[in-house]
């Protein structure tokens, strides 16, 4: 039976006091120097790459423009273009060092993955001014550092560590120190040191993204996995697959010509019909959010003062997961529910969304956990019958296209005697958080039924049907048994 996971009115203080400084830091400049790139490399982390350099442009030049309009010239066309033409380019010259920091910082090992942000940071600013007024003016050792803290800070807070609240007291102890002597600092450093801090930066910026470039993401190759191949079958056909291809460009295939491409280890089961209605309706939802899901669940838990290990390990403990099993998650998400099961599971997830899929992939690195992801539809799973001990679903189950379909595929590929769970919100937590959330709200505010505990999708067949009420009531558990084979 599931314990009351109590609040913690600690965490909870703690958090509004965090929060406070990075408000402040929108009407202080001392704090907001140290506040605001901290935001900007979590926020570019959480996004492809495409699309955080275009956010964090347009953050950065719509308020420019909104707060400087006065300072608009008003002589001609020209002037007025050649001004939006200058906050433009600062706004690209601003986010640069951040982009640089997402594609280079991705692919290096460890506390190495904080340094692009702050030499880029130092060597695309000097560079243009190098190449603009052929001058060699170097930047303040100040700017490095406030970038450095910020990486270092969100790098830890990425890695989930406890002592990233102690590393963002020390940043800000430190920063009230620095900023009492910054002046008196920077005004000793000559010209020559600056102009030569600014080349160093330069040269290890570009050593630092070589060798990212260079350094390729090692996937495990599918044709080296024989025996979880022979479990998978087309979720079309039925029929068995095959791997085909070479290292980077590897295939499934059935014995009828179906062919489903690996992209960056994934295979792929899905076609254009899986992202119709609901399933498509909420996917677009997920690729948009999947970014920062994590960290919003971990903010919002840590407002309300709860300890999320504590919940997730509430009803991941209904599975009765022993080391060894063959798990399965249908709507794997980011995988947050593979750090609860023992050591020795062997992790099975399947998710609709590429996005989500993405952030999973670099969760169990990070964790060092292996799992194997594929990206298809939980109507239509892509596995053999009785293929594994555990089935469950957390998460997304209320609002697929056909949930009855979905129960049936989890009974499916669960083994005689296997454990099955379906997890998810109730239509009190649906109304009371996403209907009020900005966003969420478009996708929550307009559906045509409300959120039901669905033990009636149950096959009455099913043996040990059990139905717990998590969270005060705001998250549903329904676990049950498939028959042993007679």
């Amino acid at each position: 039976m599931p314990t009351q996971v109590r609040p913690s009115r600690s965490s909870q203080m703690v958090a509004w006091a965090v929060s406070g400084l990075f408000i402040l830091g929108f009407f202080s400049s001392m704090v907001g120097a140290w506040t605001g790139p901290i935001m900007g490399v979590w926020f570019v982390g959480t996004q492809k790459p495409r699309r955080g350099f275009l956010w964090l442009v347009a953050f950065s030049f719509v308020p420019g423009l909104l707060f400087g309009w006065r300072k608009l010239p008003l002589t001609g066309p020209m002037p007025a273009l050649q001004y939006l033409g200058g906050l433009l380019l600062a706004a690209v010259l601003g986010v640069l060092p951040l982009t640089f920091h997402r594609l280079v910082g991705a692919r290096l090992p460890g506390f190495l993955a904080t340094l692009p942000f702050p030499l880029a940071a130092i060597s695309i600013p000097w560079l243009v001014l190098a190449l603009h007024m052929g001058t060699a003016q170097g930047a303040g050792l100040h700017k490095f550092l406030i970038c450095w803290f910020a990486a270092i800070l969100v790098w830890f807070w990425n890695r989930e560590s406890r002592a990233t609240v102690f590393v963002f007291a020390a940043c800000f102890i430190l920063a009230a120190g620095y900023e009492v002597a910054r002046h008196s600092i920077s005004a000793t450093l000559p010209p020559s040191v600056a102009a030569a801090f600014g080349i160093s930066c330069l040269g290890a910026a570009l050593l630092l993204g070589v060798w990212a470039l260079f350094r390729p993401i090692q996937w495990r190759t599918w044709a080296d996995r024989p025996e979880t191949v022979s479990r998978l079958q087309s979720p079309f056909s039925g029929n068995p697959l095959h791997v085909e291809g070479e290292p980077g460009r590897e295939a499934l295939v059935s014995s009828s010509g179906e062919r489903f491409p690996v992209r960056n280890g994934i295979p792929t089961f899905l076609r254009p019909e899986d992202l119709t209605g609901d399933n498509g309706k909420y996917n677009h939802l997920y690729e948009t959010i999947g970014g920062f899901y994590d960290d919003t669940q971990r903010v919002f838990g840590a407002f309300r003062g709860l300890d999320l290990d504590s919940y997730f390990e509430n009803y991941m403990s209904l599975l009765e997961v022993k080391p060894g099993d063959s798990v399965l998650e249908t709507c794997v998400g980011t995988g947050l529910n593979f750090k609860y099961l023992p050591q020795g599971t062997k992790l099975s997830g399947l998710d609709l969304s590429p996005e989500m899929l993405t952030r999973c992939q670099n969760n169990l690195r990070r964790w060092q956990l292996e799992a194997e992801l594929y990206l298809g539809n939980a109507e239509c799973l892509p596995f053999a019958d009785a293929s594994f001990e555990v089935v469950f679903t957390a998460g997304g189950f209320n609002f697929f296209s056909d949930r009855a379909k979905a129960v049936r595929e989890m009974i499916r590929v669960a083994k005689p005697g296997a454990h099955l769970m379906i997890e998810d919100e109730t239509e009190e937590y649906v109304k009371s958080t996403y209907q009020k959330i900005p966003y969420t709200s478009s996708f929550y505010s307009d559906r045509e039924q409300a959120v039901t505990v669905p033990v009636d999708l149950v096959p009455p067949e099913m043996e040990d049907i059990r139905v717990e009420m998590l969270k005060d009531g705001k998250f549903y558990a329904i676990t049950f048994r498939k028959p042993a084979a007679g």
